[in-house]
């Protein structure tokens, strides 16, 4: 089985897979990426921040078109950990797998890099966190890993709305919101550590959208698209979020405070520890 053949695909060997973070995740020691690139994009996830960065100007493909496998990765991983260990620093890490890129998109099927990089950490000891930020059901798979790493893991799945018409219309390539919410019941049931990321936050029934997540999981993170950005909604603006959600007849979920009421509801189901927001809540696990 080849991938779609429209998807550009291209193995390659890292340097490294360990990086250091700052920034955005400044709560995290480390950010994790098996893949450079991701399919999801294709025609799909407008507001994603990498669009903007240096790796897409210069991969000469349209965002979503091409993805780059780090097939090496586990046996980095490997060394890795093992020199972070020898240096005392292994109890203290908190990595963040997927900050640039779904560690479960569809060549993550073949290829398994996600599920040995897994493997990896379940047999290290105790290192500390990893956080894994996907939107795919296919991280169901590794159900059995995700248990073996007990607390250690946390399983971070994307739900931005509760609307499946606005899914289709912003993110057409993404999973169907109710599969992801059954893969966030079903993680949780097998007593995984779960959390829902509503980021960035798309046009949704607040009051819906709440009861969703509540039932499903324990804590869940909220974000917007002037919030998490990174630029304060500039770099939303220039990605024509705010056209796009004028199209669809949306236009304040740009520009607002309506966030506010989910953050409110969620709080009150969940409890104030258990909702967090934007950056404090990503770095908070």
């Amino acid at each position: 089985m080849s991938p779609p053949p429209t998807l550009q695909f291209e193995p390659i060997h890292a340097r490294s897979i360990l990086t250091a973070t700052g920034g955005y995740l400044k709560g995290c020691t480390h950010s994790l990426n098996p893949y450079q690139g991701c399919a999801f994009g294709r025609g799909s996830c407008p507001y994603c921040y990498v669009r903007a960065l240096p790796i897409q100007r210069f991969a000469n493909r349209p965002w979503g078109e091409w993805v780059k496998a780090k097939i090496n990765a586990p046996e980095l991983l490997s060394a890795e950990l093992a020199s972070l260990q020898r240096r005392g620093h292994f109890g203290l890490l908190h990595i963040f797998m997927g900050s640039s890129t779904d560690p479960y998109q569809g060549i993550e099927s073949q290829l398994r890099l996600t599920r040995r990089l897994l493997s990896i950490f379940a047999e290290s000891g105790d290192f500390g966190i990893l956080v894994i930020q996907t939107r795919s059901p296919l991280v169901e798979r590794d159900t059995d890993l995700l248990r073996a790493l007990g607390p250690r893991a946390i399983v971070s799945l994307t739900i931005e709305t509760n609307r499946e018409s606005v899914r289709r219309q912003i993110t057409p390539t993404s999973p169907s919101i109710q599969r992801r919410l059954t893969t966030l019941e079903r993680l949780t049931a097998a007593g995984i550590r779960t959390q829902a990321a509503l980021s960035p936050l798309l046009p949704c029934d607040p009051p819906l959208l709440a009861e969703m997540i509540a039932s499903r999981t324990s804590r869940a993170i909220v974000d917007t698209l002037v919030h998490g950005d990174g630029a304060g909604g500039r770099r939303s603006r220039s990605l024509g979020l705010q056209s796009l959600l004028a199209a669809i007849d949306q236009p304040q979920w740009l520009d607002s405070d309506l966030y506010l009421e989910l953050l409110r509801l969620l709080r009150a189901r969940m409890g104030d520890d258990n909702v967090g927001f934007s950056t404090d809540g990503f770095n908070s696990v």
